[in-house]
């Protein structure tokens, strides 16, 4: 599969990744004349038959043609809405053409769902989606509450005992049988002081429309006896669903049945209303608002029933960082007493999230929870420290994970990710590395081809004191002293930025440099910048901005202070 894959990017035309908004130097949102501007003056500077020179002729006929297939994906606006919700992925998807030229940016992304649809169902995909949780019990009373008299008579008495005291382990795999009907098979062990029993299920789905589902459940166990149930979605509205199961469960006392129903509905784009009522050994009301934001996850519950009545007051908050780091905090109070919980949780790989909770209660205590999540593997550590309310425990429980891991990442997680960054880095610059050699001999033709019109424009600029670039790099500029010595990976693009020049002024949009005639990217997967010198009106002006961040010059604060 990989040889057949280097084979089709050998094959694969010159700059076929190419931006092409970043290629027109335009907008995303740029008017049908902005892009006729754009497309007029690049087929001025690229026609063929401005060019004598075979080489630089047959060149000039690859970057013209580029630009025309940029051009004409993105003055239709059934292409461009195609274009910009999915790329050129999309322009390649099979059925396109049966897709109404009329038809909207949010039909043309429901069509588009539906034809990938239907090239899935085609293939019939026939893989598992393993899912597990594995939950490890652990007992350290002994760290925080023991007789301060110690029993020398007692063989080991002055080691605090830390004992597992329960397990849990869950796994299921689900498969598709067809396109509308899915198998899962799931299974859990459970031992607890030495004594245990597993169970089984076999659940058996099938999507009956697009607007609800149905699940047959069956199961047996140690612990219980054979379980049959049906579970039912339906969608009422487009802002409200309904959640039904009922489960029969056989035993030696006879059929104890349970029924659940949920009813939820969107109160707004962002908030949800629940109201679920169960009935059965534990028969309950339940209402709750539950509100998610791109900044907080926040949720409210009152319960009525038997045995348990509680109110519920939870709030999570989510940083904008690369690690998702979230902090949360809940309080529970009811019939069974009052608990406190807070924690934090952090994405500390690709794939992993590493989180702490501490819970504080009456009459429970004291626990810590550990959770590790890795892909779609759960590993659940519930430590429990003490039966009373001990300050000793909560500090230990709050402080010490946060110092583990304080220390874990400095010594273990930001090398091992540091690591596997420059390995991610690496292969993609060996996989690229002969499309960015393309792209690089495209450039060096593109700058060749601008030559002309470059000198054309500096005289221009020139006779009124205008615009001129006198230097410009793209790529990563390295500024730590300590590692002078480092190759700086950037590429010269003054006669690229000159050519962009109209009536002494150079506008960049927002979209990445890369795919700007005459540019080229001289370091895959790194952080790059845009640094021009240039002149106006006599006096030296630098700037330096970012990869994608807009760009527009002269300007006064860009003005080098010669007396400084």
């Amino acid at each position: 599969m990989a040889t057949a894959f280097a084979e089709e990017e050998e094959a694969a035309p010159p700059l076929d990744n190419a931006d092409y908004y970043s290629l027109l130097n335009v907008r995303r949102e740029a008017s049908q004349e902005e892009l006729k501007s754009s497309y007029r003056r690049l087929c001025m500077l690229y026609h063929p038959d401005k060019h004598r020179d075979p080489e630089l002729k047959k060149q000039a006929e690859q970057l013209f043609n580029l630009v025309h297939q940029a051009y004409e994906v993105l003055s239709d606006p059934h292409s461009r809405a195609i274009y910009d919700i999915y790329g050129k992925k999309g322009l390649e998807m099979e059925g396109w053409e049966v897709v109404e030229k009329r038809k909207t940016a949010a039909e043309i992304r429901a069509e588009f769902q539906r034809l990938e649809r239907e090239r899935e169902e085609r293939r019939l995909q026939q893989r598992t989606n393993p899912k597990g949780t594995i939950s490890v019990g652990i007992d350290a009373t002994e760290l925080f509450d023991r007789y301060d008299e110690e029993y020398e008579d007692v063989p080991g008495s002055s080691f605090p005992q830390i004992e597992i005291n329960r397990m849990h382990i869950s796994q299921s795999i689900e498969a598709p049988l067809t396109a509308t009907d899915t198998a899962v098979l799931s299974g859990s062990l459970s031992t607890q002081n030495g004594n245990g029993g597993g169970s089984i299920n076999l659940t058996l789905r099938r999507v009956t429309s697009a607007r609800g589902w149905g699940e047959l459940e069956f199961g047996a166990g140690d612990l219980q006896g054979p379980i049959f149930g049906v579970k039912i979605f339906r969608n009422l509205t487009p802002k409200c669903f309904l959640t039904t199961s009922c489960a029969l469960q056989f035993s030696s006392r006879g059929i104890r049945p349970g029924l659940t129903t949920v009813v939820a509905r969107h109160l707004d784009k962002n908030t949800m209303g629940y109201v679920q009522w169960r009935w059965g050994l534990q028969s309950s009301m339940n209402t709750s608002i539950v509100r998610d934001t791109k900044i907080g996850h926040f949720t409210m519950a009152l319960q009525l029933g038997i045995p348990h009545t509680f109110v519920m007051l939870s709030y999570q908050h989510k940083f904008q960082d690369e690690e998702q780091t979230r902090v949360k905090g809940s309080i529970k109070a009811g019939s069974f007493g009052t608990l406190l919980e807070y924690g934090a949780e952090r994405k500390i790989s690709r794939h992993s999230i590493l989180g702490a909770t501490v819970s504080i209660g009456v009459p429970q205590g004291v626990s810590l929870k550990i959770k590790l999540n890795r892909a779609s593997q759960t590993y659940f550590f519930p430590i429990h420290l003490t039966d009373q309310l001990l300050p000793s425990a909560m500090f230990y429980a709050t402080v010490g994970p946060l110092v583990f891991y304080i220390a874990m990442h400095q010594l273990v997680i930001r090398p091992y990710l540091s690591a596997q960054k420059e390995r991610d880095l690496e292969k993609q610059r060996e996989n690229s590395a002969n499309e960015i050699s393309q792209r690089k001999l495209e450039a060096e033709a593109a700058v060749r081809l601008m030559q002309e019109s470059v000198r054309r424009i500096i005289e221009t600029e020139e006779s009124k004191m205008g615009l001129i670039i006198v230097n410009a790099w793209y790529g990563k500029f390295v500024t730590d002293n300590s590692r002078r010595n480092e190759k700086v990976k950037v590429i010269d693009v003054t006669v690229p930025l000159q050519c962009l020049v109209k009536d002494s002024k150079l506008i960049l949009t927002e979209t990445s440099k890369v795919g700007l005639p005459g540019f080229y990217d001289p370091c895959v997967g790194e952080d790059k910048n845009l640094k021009v010198l240039y002149q106006f009106r006599g006096a030296l002006h630098q700037v330096m901005s970012a990869d994608k961040e807009p760009l527009r010059i002269p300007k006064q604060s860009h003005k080098i202070d010669v007396d400084g």
